[in-house]
């Protein structure tokens, strides 16, 4: 297993993190069995697990950085899911009832979306049978499943794109396009706390930038507060709209880039539009395996052509999540070409 150390949060109001225990902060949750099964993992896996899947009455399922498998109550990856830890009605419930701290009704508003944020940042998705009350989903109740999603900060993997997004000692428009699983959000999370922090090297002192973190999986606020590290100057809007919270941040806040992930819908590239009159950065992600993909997406073709953006950064998985295929101009023209990763710098 890799060496675990303790270093301090970067914010008040944020636990210790264990720096290379991919498990930090999610471990009170698991019950003593799964926990057991989990530690016992091979080390490149366990300290590289992304995801864990919890399935009443179904096997134990993990994903990590390379591959997905089934557990079996020793640790060991079994050869299908018929030799795997089969998780019990016990292990689910008590994992939610230590999720929830034994107040489902406390988290309904949470609950409405499928997924809960807990401190550390990390996600839990949940399945079962939804509440519709008037069409609309109201929460969740006789569990099913559960996913834990495992936050994970990488300090520095966006160092080497900052060049290439920097002009005149201000940051670029800049989208970040990727197919699902590439590591998008996490270097996403790394360019704000560049932005933000600074890079002295490059005479960049850093800048205000807001962020709309629809999911809270940017910045992986719990109770208002980020869990993971996006810079000094960074001011948070978590579980928000993407839309509204972009002019919301862009009225009260006063920031000179405005970030968030996963942009798309109509309302949101409208959005876009203030964002640019108003003469701030836009940082962003979208769904998309190249330009070509992009360019055929409904409304993104003109933002594309009015040379909105003015660097296009593609990743894929050509050496692992995090793999920075290509940096584009506005104008599609080539500014670097990869595969190439960073390594990160803790």
């Amino acid at each position: 297993m890799a060496t675990v150390r303790l270093v301090k949060g970067p914010y008040p109001g944020q636990a210790p993190r264990r720096v290379g225990d991919p498990l930090a902060g999610v471990e009170e949750l698991l019950p003593p069995s799964i926990k057991a099964a989990l530690d016992s993992l091979p080390a490149g896996i366990r300290d590289n697990l992304e995801e864990i899947r919890l399935r009443r009455g179904r096997p134990l399922q993990v994903r990590w950085g390379g591959g997905e498998g089934w557990v079996t109550a020793g640790g060991a990856l079994a050869a299908g899911p018929d030799g795997a830890y089969k998780v019990t009605d016990g292990d689910l419930g008590r994992t939610i009832e230590a999720l929830t701290s034994s107040s489902l009704y406390a988290l309904e508003e949470e609950l409405r979306s499928g997924y809960i944020t807990i401190s550390g940042g990390h996600r839990v998705g949940l399945v079962g049978e939804a509440v519709v009350l008037q069409g609309e989903i109201r929460t969740l109740k006789n569990f099913a499943g559960l996913n834990l999603r495992l936050a994970r900060d990488v300090p520095g993997c966006a160092r080497g794109l900052v060049p290439y997004l920097l002009e005149g000692g201000r940051p670029l428009h800049t989208l970040i396009l990727s197919p699902p699983r590439c590591g998008k959000t996490t270097l996403l999370r790394d360019l704000i706390r560049l932005f933000s922090t600074g890079v002295p090297e490059l005479k960049f002192s850093g800048v205000n930038v807001g962020v709309v973190d629809e999911r809270s999986e940017i910045a992986g606020c719990w109770l208002g507060v980020p869990q993971l590290e996006v810079g000094p100057r960074t001011d948070v809007l978590d579980r928000c709209p993407k839309a509204a919270g972009m002019l919301m941040l862009l009225r009260s806040m006063g920031p000179e880039v405005i970030a968030t992930d996963e942009i798309g819908r109509p309302e949101e590239l409208a959005a876009l539009q203030d964002i640019l009159h108003a003469g701030v950065t836009m940082l962003a992600s979208a769904h998309a395996g190249s330009l070509e993909e992009l360019q055929h997406r409904p409304g993104w073709g003109p933002l594309l052509e009015q040379g909105f953006w003015q660097r296009l950064v593609l990743l894929g998985r050509t050496l692992g999540p995090g793999t920075i295929e290509g940096v584009f101009s506005g104008d599609h023209h080539v500014l670097r070409m990869g595969p190439w990763r960073e390594e990160a710098r803790l």
